[in-house]
């Protein structure tokens, strides 16, 4: 059998009215029958709920009864061109729901056509505790439906030109901002599903990246440490106290070696707290860099006192300690010695 699921998308501000009847604004999207599977009908819809949030058309809040969907199942004989007689699953409010719904009705039908029952043009309720649909009502023709013409909707037109204003005003899409970050950015493809995930979040990475020496590095700022606290926050990125440009300047510091990734991480908390951009709360706590040759040898002289076992396994030929070095240097500095000066100044004193 093939399966024909049609969908029918609903969209509004409140749940449990007729928003068509209660003069609250409806807008009904609805598709050609040209899916196949409970996958595709999932990704359409939440493709098609980007487009509306990005659109700043609606929050397609399901919970909040701001999207509602309807969907149309139909099978017929593989090679069959005709599409089978079409069933409609009422009112679904969750993807999940959907999902569940279109797979359950597919292998209902199925089941039905492979015993020689006849399938009825009809609607059916999802219930979604025992994971069936339930038989609402049978609409054998259009006059069940009882469409008439509404006398207070009068026909809309649109000119090529009206059309065209109109195309030039619209955002961005979502897949079209993915490719782009990806491009342009030099992000995964994962990453830029993530940052377009939200179009407040997709906005607040596009202004620090084009400000950041090292966009990726940025991407990977935003998806981890301020994505984990905004989450834990509760918050969201319009709320967040550290701006684009202060994350690309944190970015930049990292990415000259004005400060480590250590360092970073450590100051970070502050940005997110109080605002303070990352350049006045590493001078106030005198946390920048070493990267004075002198002041490196000092501390790898240290560390070398400190650990002279260590010392002795290098020179002795086991170079995997070195590793080690580094780390204990690191730590006398409170992560502030550039590494790749204490590895070079490491070498240079356990060789001589």
């Amino acid at each position: 059998m093939e399966e024909d699921v049609a969908k029918l998308t609903h969209f509004g501000h409140y749940s449990g009215v007729d928003y068509n009847r209660a003069g609250v604004p409806l807008m009904e999207v609805v598709s050609e029958p040209d899916m196949r599977s409970a996958d595709e009908a999932y990704a359409y819809l939440s493709a098609l709920k980007e487009i509306i949030r990005y659109g700043n058309i609606g929050d397609c809040d399901a919970e909040k009864g701001q999207m509602r969907c309807d969907v149309n199942i139909s099978l017929r004989p593989v090679g069959q061109q005709e599409f089978g007689v079409k069933v409609e699953l009422k009112n679904l409010n969750s993807f999940r729901a959907v999902h569940r719904a279109i797979d359950y009705e597919i292998w209902r039908q199925g089941e039905m056509l492979d015993r020689g029952e006849k399938i009825y043009q009809e609607t059916r309720g999802w219930n979604d505790d025992s994971g069936e649909t339930y038989l609402m009502r049978r609409k054998e023709s259009a006059h069940d439906y009882r469409y008439f013409p509404d006398p207070d909707l009068m026909p809309v037109t649109f000119t090529d030109e009206e059309l065209a204003e109109i195309a030039a005003e619209l955002p961005e899409l979502p897949e079209a901002k993915r490719r782009r970050f990806v491009a342009e950015y030099a992000v995964s493809e994962y990453d830029a599903g993530v940052l377009t995930s939200d179009r407040d979040l997709a906005d607040y990475f596009d202004a620090a990246a084009k400000l950041a020496k090292q966009p990726k590095l940025a991407a990977n700022w935003i998806t981890g440490e301020l994505l984990a606290r905004l989450g834990a926050e509760k918050m969201s990125v319009k709320e967040c106290k550290i701006t684009p440009a202060a994350l690309a300047e944190l970015v930049n510091m990292i990415a000259s070696g004005a400060i480590s990734g250590k360092i970073g991480k450590e100051i970070f908390p502050a940005m997110f707290e109080k605002g303070e951009t990352p350049k006045s709360i590493v001078e106030r706590l005198g946390l920048a860099q070493v990267s004075d040759s002198g002041a490196v040898a000092e501390v790898v002289a240290q560390a070398l006192a400190a650990n002279t076992k260590q010392a002795d396994e290098y020179r002795a030929g086991n170079e995997r300690v070195l590793q080690y070095l580094v780390g204990q240097v690191m730590k006398l500095s409170r992560g502030r010695v550039n590494p790749q000066l204490a590895i070079a100044e490491l070498k240079k004193q356990l060789n001589s």
